[in-house]
Parts: structure tokens; sequence; C-alpha cells
């Protein structure tokens, strides 16, 4: 039987749900959005109560681009109102603050202000939270290979030593260990684009619960439910 951690030392959780809270409410979806960010701070601190090490939060993915521009507005202003009201909050808990995904793409005061908030919490050794923002799984695996395409052309890396260590040194999760257990609220039933190389042995837990309900408890709940699972990877 394999080992099993009393609780996980990654969490990833794919926050779904906000606009689907708003509309039964009568709410403009932007609302919906100002609303779970206060479900963020509730899982924030239920984690670093549990001594997880790493919380990975889908916080805006790489096609929500497409979505009609008020809302992206929208939300890269309450990204930014988050930043800007989370950081010294890291501060004071001893977070460090990471981020994966096409960051180039953010405005530039929203870049600045990530980088510098990265910067800021880079010795915090409590726990690391990591924000995927324009990020896609998809993405990700296409640069990593052509990162690796790239350097076996030049000749310095002999394609008969890539393995899956060598290609996950490739992801944008270099150094981040996988996640244990895999969260997603609004009952919804897909990965949407996230994760998809480093949750391969990930527990799934779905909650039916939209993100802006989503609070301390059942956050306590999912791990509870990760507990009672006999992980195998692959064997008996």
């Amino acid at each position: 039987m394999h080992p099993f951690p009393t609780i996980p030392r990654h969490i990833a959780i794919i926050m779904d749900g906000n606009g689907r809270w708003a509309k039964e409410r009568g709410l403009p979806r932007r609302e919906g959005h100002r609303a779970g960010a206060e479900a963020v701070r509730e899982v924030l601190d239920a984690c670093k109560e549990l001594g997880v090490d790493y919380l990975t939060l889908y916080a805006f993915s790489s096609e929500n681009w497409s979505r009609p521009e008020a809302e992206v507005q929208a939300l890269m202003t309450l990204l930014d109102r988050f930043l800007r009201e989370k950081a010294k909050d890291l501060d004071q808990k001893n977070i460090r603050l990471q981020a994966i995904g096409q960051l180039d793409r953010l405005p530039a005061k929203t870049r600045a202000l990530l980088d510098s908030i990265i910067a800021r919490t880079a010795g915090h050794t409590a726990m690391t939270l990591v924000l995927a923002l324009s990020y896609g799984a998809r993405e990700e695996i296409v640069s990593a290979a052509r990162s690796i395409a790239t350097e076996a052309a030049a000749g310095t890396l002999d394609p008969n030593e890539v393995d899956a260590a060598l290609f996950a040194s490739h992801l944008q999760t270099a150094g981040i260990p996988d996640p244990d257990l895999l969260v997603r609220t609004s009952g919804e039933m897909r990965l949407s684009n996230f994760l998809l190389w480093q949750i391969s042995y990930a527990e799934i837990v779905i909650v039916k619960k939209n993100w802006p309900d989503f609070r301390h408890g059942d956050l306590l709940a999912a791990v509870a439910e990760y507990q009672h699972r006999h992980r195998r990877f692959g064997a008996l």
C-alpha cells in the first residue's frame, strides 16, 4: 500500500460558477466575480491552517480572453484590486505568490503589479499561492515541446534523454510538486484545459456549490474526502 499523506501537499482549484451565481440573483456577471474573491480569502486561510504547501487557483484561462470586452476589463480590474489588497496579507501570513500562464498578455499595469508582489514575497515560506492567469494547459505543453525541440535541433539536448522528468522541467510549473487534490466547483465534470500534465494522478473532488458560495468548511470537506481515497498510482 502506498503511504497516504494526511494533508495534500498541493491543492488545485477550478473556481467555476461565478456567472451562474450572479445570474441566479439577477446580478451582472462581474458581481459574481467580485463575490468569488471572498471565497479565495477563506480557502487561502483554510489551506494555511491545514499546512498545505501549495494552492493553485485557475483564475483566468487563455480562452477567457474571448469573453465580452467589458467582462474581461472587469476581471482585470478585480485582479488588480485583489493583488493590491492581498499584498499586505501575503506578507503578514508569510505566503509566497507565483503565477503561471501567458502573463505577457495581461495589461501592462496588471503585469507590473503582479511582478512586484511576486518579487516582494519571494522569500516567504509558510505556503505558496500560484495564480493561473491567461493559462491554458495545451499551450503550456506545446511550448514545452517546442523548447525541447529547439534544444535538440541546436545539439544541446540528446532526444534520447527526454523523459517525463525532463519534460516536466520545461513546464511553467517546474519546481512545483504536482497537485494531490483537484477541486472543481459548480458541479461541472470537466478539466477545462487546466494542468493536464500535472494532474495525471490527482484525486478529483467535484463540489456542486458555485464558487462564490464555497467556504472554509467546503475546503475541509474536500480534504476529508481526499483522505478517504486510496491512491494507487497505477498499482494494486
